[in-house]
């Protein structure tokens, strides 16, 4: 039986791309794709990508009766808002790619999305947070040395992002003639993601004190995120509290070992491995007593809805890699 589907906020970045990776699922329906300013319009003259390819039209309905599950992108704090003014039946799923419910409490039940650590409680869950998308990354990065106790310094974290993380509503810092051969930074030791990032690494170490010093930067570029992180260690090398090249390497290899789109590689990264795919890419570099880590995805895939498909086939069920056999560019 095919899953049936509900998108909300379907004419945005991320619906867009939703709709392209469903499209093309083996399991998965289309019911509705909402859009109130756009109800009555065929998909495709929204989002041109999809020309030939769906003779779908958004709608200002919303059939939840007739739907497994429903896909929310939205803006950040509209997910919540939505819930308190609409009721969906208590046997749809919901995936939510706004941060509304990534941070645990005891006033909802919603799993947080990433599934390199939370596979299990993913595939029995009814609701799920989607994780952000620079949060992805800075922790893929992360976890493995979290797991082995060894973030007490200060994390250095450095992570450029393409325009396409911004939105698809244009604004003075996404349009074309300021952004193109530009760089900036924006939300410094602030960002958003980071409480996401502290919640997971704390799990798995136990407790965090040390701070994520994370500097996000706009790139001159559509689509990506280029992560890098600095890790400072203690004691004689090859120690537990100071591994060695090779035994970093061995502890990302292990923790990833099963992971279906999360790599480790033994050289240097470049961006163009992983746009257009659900890849995340790791690599690790030692210098004296600090580790540089890179990390790479695509924001609109694994930074958002690739990975939500891919926590929806977990969710039901599903051949974890379904509908996400994408393919990077080679040059």
């Amino acid at each position: 039986r095919m899953i049936k589907i509900g998108i909300l906020g379907a004419a945005g970045y991320t619906g867009g791309e939703l709709i392209r990776l469903l499209v093309n699922h083996p399991e998965a329906e289309i019911v509705f794709a909402n859009s109130e300013s756009n109800a009555g319009n065929l998909v495709a003259d929204v989002h041109e990508g999809l020309l030939g390819d769906t003779d779908l039209r958004f709608t200002d309905a919303m059939p939840f009766d007739e739907v497994d599950v429903v896909f929310f992108c939205f803006g950040h704090g509209k997910s919540e808002q939505f819930l308190q003014e609409h009721t969906i039946p208590a046997h749809v799923k919901i995936i939510d790619l706004a941060q509304d419910f990534r941070i645990a409490a005891p006033t909802h039940d919603y799993v947080y999305g990433l599934p390199e650590i939370h596979k299990a409680q993913i595939q029995q869950c009814q609701h799920l947070a989607n994780p952000g998308c620079f949060a992805t990354c800075i922790q893929l990065g992360l976890l493995p040395l979290a797991k082995a106790g060894l973030l007490t310094h200060d994390v250095a974290v450095n992570a450029i992002t393409g325009s396409t993380g911004a939105g698809q509503k244009p604004v003075g810092t996404t349009h074309f003639s300021w952004r193109t051969d530009n760089m900036s930074i924006y939300k410094v030791f602030t960002h958003q993601h980071l409480h996401e990032i502290r919640q997971s690494l704390t799990e798995l170490q136990g407790s965090l004190d040390a701070s994520i010093d994370f500097i996000p930067y706009r790139g001159d570029f559509a689509r990506g995120i280029f992560c890098t992180e600095v890790v400072k260690f203690d004691g004689a090398e090859g120690t537990s509290t100071n591994p060695t090249a090779e035994q970093l390497a061995d502890m990302y290899r292990t923790f990833y070992a099963d992971a279906a789109f999360t790599h480790y590689v033994d050289k240097a990264l470049d961006l163009k491995q992983v746009v257009n795919t659900n890849k995340a890419l790791v690599h690790i570099d030692k210098f004296g007593n600090k580790a540089v880590i890179t990390c790479i995805i695509d924001n609109l895939l694994k930074g958002a809805v690739g990975q939500a498909v891919q926590n929806m086939n977990l969710m039901f069920g599903l051949d974890e890699k379904a509908g996400l056999g994408l393919k990077a560019n080679a040059f």
